[in-house]
């Protein structure tokens, strides 16, 4: 690495770090690790954690924790290998570690590291940080999944758009202390709307290549609200489209790009998503095939379903080749093909039998974009090719699924409209309610256009509310006996010190497949 940066670490220097149980564990570490040519005494004079720190895709014995080291104003670090050690406590002062080891931070890898903590004591919050460069990153809050719960909270967000909204609204996040935080897409935004207002600037151009989405996270990652968010529960992610461009289906795309040449943008948009994530590397050990969908269940209380609708779904109906935009469809025949799916063959067959064999009381399908019908125009023909209306068949399946005999209490958790939704779930216009569906507005993104959505509710019997005017998030609370969300409205989204405020509040009881005001 550039010479400014070296210098040696002294005994007394690492006696200040680490206690003496830390030490041991790191020493042991290394004396198992392989070969690799690393400077371990590395030393830079700015912050190397500017970034922050991350957990996430917590299991009973473990989770993820995460981190990127940077150069002075957050560049990437000009620097080769750079050794790292971490720290997992049970306590915030690091009195009492559980877990103290060592990694290492590549080059190619943007110097972000991910780590898979495992073997812990279940059903407890644990502290973690890390110490690089002569610095010490802040401390995170992770946690263990219990064996068995009576409780979750989550706090469910989506679409974050820099350039319109400051991030305030993490603020009341954190102080509503979630088990989880459940992001559902759109956690970057890759272009800028030059008609919208602004409240701060990308400074950069649109990305296209790997060191532009590089980039664009590592500015997402300097906000300071959006850090202490990660630093106080672990996340559950997946992706939407504007992590890599608007409105792309697989590998169709609003610019008609050829497969080829898409394909190497999109591989470059996942590539620093999975940087950026505090998602485990084994889910993206393949580079050409990332595997974001996964299972992340809450003890026997709730199953957790993460779903992928972006990579691999068959392209938009009739639409040219290549392209793919949302756009209202009128008469469109092939949106009722059997063959169209939403979320391709291996992934719809890996969630049927999630489906077939559940026995928790409530089933959550944690996915990107709006799943019940939204009829535009009093007309039932009149629909958005960018949702689900578009993959009718793939959606009449999954519906056939959560009305199955194995589940109790189905919710489908949407993002990406930017506004507030709660839809009950039918197979057909007269059957009784078998589930709801509960979207969640923009944490940070400007409101949709007037009118977009036609006359909502003469349209959509089936919508219990909606609010198109405002961003937040949603809150979760899961028990034994009920399910109760609170839609969580910010004043003024270019604000950082905005109040929020509870807009709505809905309430299901366990075994009623249905969802009502509280």
């Amino acid at each position: 690495m550039a010479g400014r940066y070296r210098t040696p670490m002294s005994t007394e220097y690492f006696d200040q770090l680490w206690h003496r149980r830390a030490i041991l564990s790191a020493m042991a570490a290394l004396a198992v690790a392989p070969a690799i040519p690393v400077d371990a005494g590395a030393r830079i004079m700015t912050d190397p954690f500017a970034l922050g720190v991350a957990s996430g895709d917590p299991s009973q014995d473990g989770f993820v924790i995460w981190t990127r080291l940077v150069g002075p104003g957050q560049e990437p670090l000009d620097a080769a290998a750079v050794a790292l050690r971490y720290e997992v406590a049970g306590d915030a002062s690091f009195r009492r570690i559980f877990r103290a080891g060592s990694a290492v931070a590549h080059p190619e890898r943007a110097h972000a590291v991910h780590v898979e903590i495992e073997g812990l004591p279940p059903g407890r919050r644990y502290w973690y940080r890390f110490h690089a460069l002569g610095a010490t990153s802040p401390a995170g809050r992770a946690a263990t999944v219990p064996r068995t719960a009576d409780r979750l909270r989550l706090a469910v967000t989506s679409c974050q758009h820099w350039e319109q909204a400051q991030f305030g609204v993490y603020r009341d996040i954190v102080a509503a202390d979630p088990d989880l935080i459940v992001q559902l897409g759109d956690y970057i935004y890759e272009q800028s709307y030059p008609d919208q207002p602004k409240v701060r600037l990308f400074g950069a151009a649109e990305p296209k290549d790997l060191d532009g989405y590089r980039r664009r996270h590592a500015l997402y990652k300097s906000d300071p609200e959006l850090q202490a968010a990660h630093r106080a529960a672990p996340w559950i992610v997946t992706w939407d489209d504007h992590e890599v461009l608007n409105d792309y289906a697989n590998l169709a795309n609003r610019e008609g790009l050829p497969p080829e040449l898409f394909g190497r943008r999109r591989a470059a948009a996942y590539r620093a998503y999975f940087e950026h994530m505090p998602i485990r590397p084994s889910l993206w050990s393949n580079g050409n095939a990332p595997h974001l969908y996964r299972a992340l269940d809450w003890a026997d209380l709730v199953s957790m379903s993460v779903l992928d609708t972006r990579q691999y779904r068959t392209a938009p109906p009739c639409a040219a080749p290549n392209m793919a935009r949302n756009v209202r469809l009128h008469g469109c025949a092939e949106v009722d093909r059997p063959d169209r799916s939403m979320l391709g063959g291996a992934q719809e067959q890996w969630l049927t039998a999630r489906l077939a064999g559940e026995y928790r009381p409530w089933t959550l399908i944690a996915q990107q974009i709006f799943f019940a019908p939204l009829y535009l125009d009093g007309a039932r023909s009149e629909t958005f090719s960018d949702q689900w209306d578009a993959y009718a068949a793939a959606r009449a399946r999954l519906l056939d699924r959560l009305a199955g005999p194995s589940i109790q209490n189905p919710f489908v958790l949407s993002g990406d409209v930017h506004s507030f939704w709660v839809n009950e779930l039918r197979r057909a216009d007269r059957e009784a309610a078998i589930g709801a569906e509960i979207v969640t507005s923009a944490l940070g993104a400007a409101s949709p256009p007037a009118g977009r959505f036609g006359d909502v509710h003469a349209n959509n019997p089936h919508v219990r509310h909606s609010d198109v005017d405002h961003a937040g998030y949603v809150l979760i609370d899961l028990d034994r006996r009920q399910m109760q969300a609170d839609m969580r409205a910010i004043a003024d989204r270019a604000s950082v010190d905005s109040p929020v405020r509870s807009a709505r509040c809905f309430v299901s009881e366990r075994g009623s497949r249905r969802i009502s005001l509280a």
